[in-house]
């Protein structure tokens, strides 16, 4: 989403993001996992079973299999967001050819989780500038939307699926250490950027009228007005307060920024939603 205040240099600013955390996914990946047949989560992890299996490498096979993705994110998901994912994704490709396969260390343990960390930093990196690290994050999101099941449960589907792929293709020691690697790139991915499907947005702000209309230009949510007194100066202000995405994120910050610099904006987790909320956008 690009508003008014939505730069070149901003735009610039997210692809250097986005540059800087390819190479560092490709650094935990060629690093730590690949050396040491632990695999990681996601469209990564199945690319690297499949280089494992066919004469073709991790960077490759993972730009292959998010061609499909990129597509039913790009129809499904929103097309700045997915043509910023898929860059990360090629440059994941090509830092994965040119980055060494070297580990440090022999001990698959140490591998596991410094490769968790390290890849996770990679891919939550994107999320705080509206882009993702692709893969199955968007399969999951697009799955979320037909039916009331929340993100995690088919991100926790679909990495098992790996995690039981590499126990029986390999050995079921590559799936224990596979499936810490995973829990390490969860919980770091948590930390920085949260996995949540849904959150609440309170908003209070002195010009409520110019910051709905601006919202709704840009984020199709409905949004809760509510009366509020300043506790401090007494002043009237409005409290709106709206659900969204944690992908909308980013997009309802840059509205917040252009409209209403001075609002003050609290983001709580939303565990659960009862009534109408738009999954198909």
């Amino acid at each position: 989403m690009i508003t008014r205040n939505s730069t070149i240099l901003k735009e610039l600013q997210k692809v250097l993001i986005i540059v800087i955390s390819t190479l560092v996914m490709a650094v935990g990946l060629n690093t730590f996992l690949i050396p040491a047949d632990v695999f990681s989560n996601g469209a990564t992890g199945i690319a690297q079973l499949l280089a494992a299996l066919f004469p073709l490498s991790t960077g490759v096979f993972l730009l292959l299999v998010n061609i499909p993705i990129a597509l039913l994110g790009w129809y499904k998901v929103g097309k700045l967001f997915t043509f910023y994912s898929f860059l990360h994704v090629a440059l994941t490709t090509f830092f994965l050819e040119i980055v060494p396969v070297e580990a440090p260390s022999e001990d698959i343990l140490l591998n596991a989780v410094f490769g968790g960390v390290i890849t996770a930093m990679g891919a939550a990196l994107p999320l705080k500038w509206g882009a993702s690290a692709g893969g199955l994050d968007i399969v999951a999101l697009v799955l979320a939307r037909f039916s009331d099941r929340p993100v995690g449960t088919y991100f926790f589907m679909l990495n098992g699926i790996i995690v039981l792929a590499a126990g029986l293709l390999f050995n079921w020691e590559s799936a224990l250490y596979t499936l810490l690697a995973v829990y390490v790139s969860s919980r770091v991915i948590d930390t920085i950027h949260t996995r949540h499907v849904k959150v609440t947005a309170m908003i209070v702000t002195k010009q409520p009228d110019a910051l709905r209309e601006a919202i709704h230009q840009h984020i199709t949510r409905g949004i809760t007005r509510i009366p509020a007194k300043g506790g401090y100066d007494y002043s009237e202000k409005e409290v709106l307060m709206i659900v969204i995405t944690r992908y909308e994120l980013f997009a309802l910050r840059e509205v917040i920024e252009e409209v209403d610099p001075s609002a003050f904006t609290n983001i709580v987790t939303t565990t659960e939603i009862f009534g109408m909320f738009r999954r198909d956008n």
